[in-house]
C-alpha cells in the first residue's frame, strides 16, 4: 500500500500557486494542519489569529464579502464547537464561499473528548446552505481542493492528516455529489465513510471468500446527498443495508442514509456501525477503532447479525490495515 506523508501541506501550495484570491487562515495551529508550508511559500496570503475560532469564522465571512476565497484550517472541534453562531450568521446565511477544513475527525486523535470531533456531521449538515465532504484516503485528499472549490458557498471539509494511505486510483478523482463503487454485489448494501472505508475494504474482502456479496459504496459527499446510484443501491439487496463511519451513529452517514430510505419507502433493513452515543477516551485509532466497534471486525459482526451466519473470520484472515503512529515526523505533535 502507498504511504503519503503531509500530502495536504504539498498539495495546498502547488494547487493554490496561480490562485491569488485564495488567503489562508489559522487559529495558532499552523504546522499542526500542514499549512506550513503555504505560509512559508505565501507569507502575503496567509493569516494567522491565534486561539481565536470566532473572530477567525467572523473575519472569513468578510473576506469573502470582499472576494477571497478563505481556507480556514484548525481541528474539526474548534470549527463547529466554538464558532458555531458565527458560521450561522457570517458564512452560512449569507452563503458565503468559505473552506473549512476540520483536522483529527473522530478517533484520528488520542487527545480525547477535547479534540475528537464526533458529532460535527450532525451539527453542520443542519446549517442551510453548507456542503459537507469526508477524505478518506489519499486521493481523496489530493483532490479534495477542486472538489471543494467548485461549490458556490460554504464548504466543511473532514481531512485527513499525516501518513494517509492511497486506497482509490490516482487518476480518478473525486466528483462532486458522486460516491466511488468499491465492490458490486446484491446481498448486501454498504456504505462507508471517511477511516472507516479502508477497515471495511479488509473486511469486504474476507466477506467475499465466504460467499457474501456485497456492494460497497465510498460516501465523500455528506451533504448533499442524492446519488441516484447509492439511492438505487439502497433498495438493491437481499438482507438490507449497512453504513459504516468515523462518527456518532446520530445524524451522521447512517442518519443520512435512514432518512433517505424512509423518504423513498424503502423498508430494507439497516444496520448502522459508529459511535453509539458516547464520549471517547483518549488511545491510538487502532485501538479506539476497535474499543467503539468502528472497524472491520466489527463489520463482519454486523454482516454476520444481518444475515444470521457464522464466518468465523479473525483477525488473521483480514489483509493487513496501515497502523498511524502517534508520533511521527509527519504530524507536528501526537494528537
Amino acid at each position: 500500500m502507498e504511504i503519503l506523508s503531509k500530502l495536504h501541506a504539498k498539495n495546498l501550495v502547488q494547487w493554490a500557486k496561480d490562485k491569488p484570491d485564495i488567503l489562508v487562515l489559522s487559529a495558532d495551529l499552523t504546522s499542526s494542519t500542514e499549512i506550513d508550508l503555504f505560509r512559508d511559500a505565501y507569507p502575503d496570503r496567509f493569516i494567522s489569529f491565534g486561539v481565536a475560532e470566532q473572530n477567525m469564522m467572523s473575519f472569513a465571512g468578510g473576506l469573502a464579502r470582499e472576494g477571497f476565497f478563505p481556507f480556514v484550517h484548525t481541528f474539526a472541534v474548534f470549527i463547529y464547537r466554538r464558532a458555531y453562531d458565527q458560521i450561522a450568521m457570517s458564512i452560512s446565511y449569507p452563503n458565503l464561499p468559505v473552506r473549512m477544513f476540520g483536522f483529527l475527525p473522530g478517533v484520528t486523535t488520542p487527545g480525547g473528548a477535547t479534540h475528537q470531533a464526533i458529532e460535527d456531521i450532525a451539527i453542520m449538515r443542519s446549517l442551510p446552505n453548507m456542503t459537507i465532504l469526508e477524505c478518506g484516503d489519499a486521493t481523496d485528499v489530493e483532490t479534495v481542493l477542486d472538489y471543494a472549490h467548485s461549490v458556490n458557498g460554504p464548504v466543511y471539509i473532514r481531512m485527513l492528516r499525516g501518513e494517509i494511505p492511497r486506497l482509490f486510483d490516482k487518476s480518478e478523482p473525486m466528483i462532486f455529489g458522486k460516491a466511488r463503487l468499491l465492490s458490486s454485489g446484491n446481498d448486501i448494501t454498504l456504505l462507508s465513510s471517511g477511516i472507516c472505508t479502508e477497515e471495511a475494504i479488509r473486511a469486504v474482502e474476507a466477506l467475499k471468500r465466504h460467499g457474501i456479496s456485497i456492494a460497497h459504496l465510498h460516501i465523500s459527499t455528506l451533504k448533499p446527498f442524492n446519488d441516484e446510484a447509492v439511492l438505487e443501491a439502497l433498495s438493491a439487496n437481499k438482507y438490507g443495508v449497512i453504513t459504516m463511519e468515523n462518527h456518532t451513529i446520530i445524524g451522521g452517514l447512517g442518519s443520512i442514509a435512514a432518512e433517505k430510505m424512509a423518504e423513498q419507502g424503502i423498508s430494507n433493513k439497516l444496520l448502522r456501525i459508529g459511535i453509539k452515543d458516547a464520549y471517547l477516551h483518549g488511545a491510538s485509532r487502532e485501538y479506539l477503532m476497535k474499543e467503539y466497534g468502528i472497524d472491520a471486525s466489527a463489520l463482519i459482526r454486523t454482516v454476520e447479525e444481518l444475515t444470521d451466519s457464522r464466518f468465523n473470520i479473525d483477525e488473521d484472515d483480514l489483509k493487513k490495515a496501515h497502523i498511524t503512529l502517534m508520533h511521527s515526523d509527519a504530524k507536528a505533535e501526537a494528537l
